[in-house]
């Protein structure tokens, strides 16, 4: 036996199958081999990442000016849930930006080092390992292991074919998949997550389906997590003309009389996403209504213990309303700028994208079928994306495959649009030359 069968023998088939996952990921290799047009010009343009440098320099300087650290963070400061200062300027924020029906109170929160924490602590809690978790297609790729590698969970991949995911219509195929995994398993469904705005989409789901979908989840008594991530990462589209762009309303927003248990509804955010941050490693849960589950989340706090100097930078910028106000301001135009700019750069390549967006960074784009195009010996029938992924990698662009994604329909990507136009052109300039190889 070799010293790697040894190894593996020596543990558990669910760290074995970390080991496989993990290797398989190529995006810490391109992070470590970023392109710099002057210093690594042979490097990756990353446009897979769900990262948001447009702010990067306005939140510095806000940083660099208020930054003075107290000896407490040197301690173990307030606890794993979160210290008592964070947990108020969460909440204060939350009701200023969210528009919750009821207000939030400190004591709704438990703050963790990231939202992939906060997702899988509520997977843990809401499921007995092998139960399900309805999740539409496509999604948040990491949503898979968040889900299910630890807790247990088995994610129910929903399929829509040709019906709106955001469509009241698309509770319909919720109900079917939920059925379908009842009885070909004998298990039973516990939950029912989205991103919304969502991800890889850039939609918001309207406030109609909101309810029908929770109204959905109280027959079943399943739990309805909304992951709102990108929630004040909402923009104006000026270029699409339809699907027409909804807007973002929180689910705390929905007063839940008559539609389902206020025990059952659970809201995620964090600062990663919609304050250019993803290295303070700052998220939270929200259960307005379910001490329980919090209490029992106290367990695994030690686990996802969020750094002393997170939170009170994360204190210093959300207690700072002039500051977020006009970050939130300035953000959006950037973001609307910088889709108009990259689908303008699509449309003059005429690669299809999915239209309509109005959050978050991404753009869902068809590879597929332009490589088909401009190779007519491919048949129309064949799924390409393997060989455009492998092409895009031999010229050195990253982007997020949407066999990842869970996609419907081989040959669409994600491009994430929020990085300097310099950048995002020679993204599209790669991407063309990939597919012209």
């Amino acid at each position: 036996m070799s010293q790697s069968e040894t190894t593996h023998s020596a543990i558990s088939q669910r760290a074995q199958n970390a080991i496989v996952a993990g290797s398989k990921n190529l995006m810490w290799d391109v992070m470590n081999d970023l392109w710099c047009e002057d210093t690594n010009p042979n490097g990756f343009v990353n446009v897979g990442v769900a990262e948001n440098a447009l702010m990067h320099d306005h939140l510095l300087s806000f940083i660099n000016r208020k930054l003075e650290l107290p000896a407490k963070l040197l301690t173990y400061n307030d606890g794993p849930t979160g210290s008592v200062r964070l947990k108020r300027a969460v909440s204060a924020f939350i009701n200023r930006h969210f528009h919750p029906f009821n207000a939030v109170d400190p004591s709704h929160l438990f703050i963790t080092n990231g939202v992939s924490s906060a997702i899988e602590h509520v997977s843990w809690a809401v499921t007995e390992p092998g139960e399900g978790i309805l999740l539409g297609r496509p999604y948040y790729g990491t949503f898979i292991p968040d889900i299910s590698l630890r807790p247990g969970a088995t994610v129910i991949p929903v399929d829509f074919d040709d019906c709106d995911p955001f469509s009241l219509e698309a509770v319909q195929k919720y109900e079917r998949a939920l059925l379908h995994f009842k009885e070909t398993t004998g298990r039973k469904v516990k939950g029912l997550a989205l991103c919304h705005p969502h991800n890889p989409l850039g939609r918001c789901y309207p406030r109609d389906v909101l309810v029908k979908l929770m109204e959905f989840c109280q027959r079943n008594q399943m739990h309805f997590i909304s992951d709102e991530i990108y929630a004040l990462s909402v923009w104006k589209n000026t270029v699409d003309e339809s699907p027409r762009p909804v807007d973002f309303e929180s689910a705390l927003s929905i007063d839940l009389t008559g539609i389902i248990d206020p025990q059952l509804v659970h809201i995620l955010w964090g600062v990663s996403k919609d304050f250019g941050a993803n290295g303070l490693r700052l998220g939270v849960i929200i259960s307005q209504a379910n001490r329980d589950m919090l209490a029992a989340l106290r367990s695994l706090g030690l686990y996802s213990y969020a750094s002393g100097v997170s939170e009170h930078l994360t204190s210093l910028l959300l207690e700072d309303f002039d500051f977020t106000d006009e970050y939130i301001r300035m953000n959006s135009e950037k973001l609307s700028e910088h889709y108009s700019f990259v689908v303008r750069q699509l449309k003059s390549s005429g690669i299809e994208y999915s239209p309509g967006a109005n959050a978050a960074f991404f753009i869902w784009m068809n590879l597929g079928k332009k490589y088909r195009e401009l190779h007519p010996k491919v048949k129309d029938d064949e799924d390409v994306s393997d060989k455009v992924m492998d092409l895009l990698l031999q010229k050195k662009v990253f982007l997020a495959s949407g066999s990842l994604f869970g996609s419907e329909h081989g040959g669409w990507y994600r491009i994430v649009f929020s990085q300097p136009q310099k950048y995002l052109a020679e993204a599209v300039r790669r991407i063309m030359a990939a597919l012209e190889a």
